[in-house]
């Protein structure tokens, strides 16, 4: 009969979670993660956030932030537009070409001077679709 360990050679959980690579921790999570650099690039998509607009990630990472974010301002880098927008509800175009509405979370990354915006967001499309009609 095998037991399991409290931790990786005898670690404690939290010693074990502090070794979890970052972008490890963010591709598992259940809730759609993306991350923006300043030029529009996408640096960053969990399965999560490409099943919410219907990619695999390779595509949604070969994508500019452009063509995800439907109707964000062109004047504004990427990044300030994700700060601006921090906890509103953002359309996002789906390989469909329908449109997710979803809540988009404060940047994960706070100071000014960050070159990135790493975002959650929460699928509001359907709540949203029922509560209007």
């Amino acid at each position: 009969m095998e037991r399991r360990r409290v931790g990786q050679g005898g670690q404690s959980p939290l010693a074990t979670l502090e070794q979890l690579p970052a972008l490890v921790v963010l591709e598992r999570i259940p809730v759609p993660v993306l991350a923006i650099a300043e030029d529009g690039t996408i640096l960053f998509a969990n399965q999560a956030f490409a099943e919410m607009v219907g990619h695999t990630t390779e595509a949604v990472q070969s994508l500019k932030f452009h063509q995800i974010f439907h109707t964000m301002p062109a004047d504004e880098s990427p990044v300030s537009a994700v700060r601006a927008h921090a906890n509103l509800i953002v359309e996002l175009l789906h390989v469909d070409d329908s449109i997710v509405r979803a809540r988009m979370s404060k940047s994960a990354l706070l100071r000014g001077d960050d070159p990135v915006a790493l975002a959650t967001f929460v699928d509001l499309t359907e709540r949203l679709w029922t509560e209007e009609t």
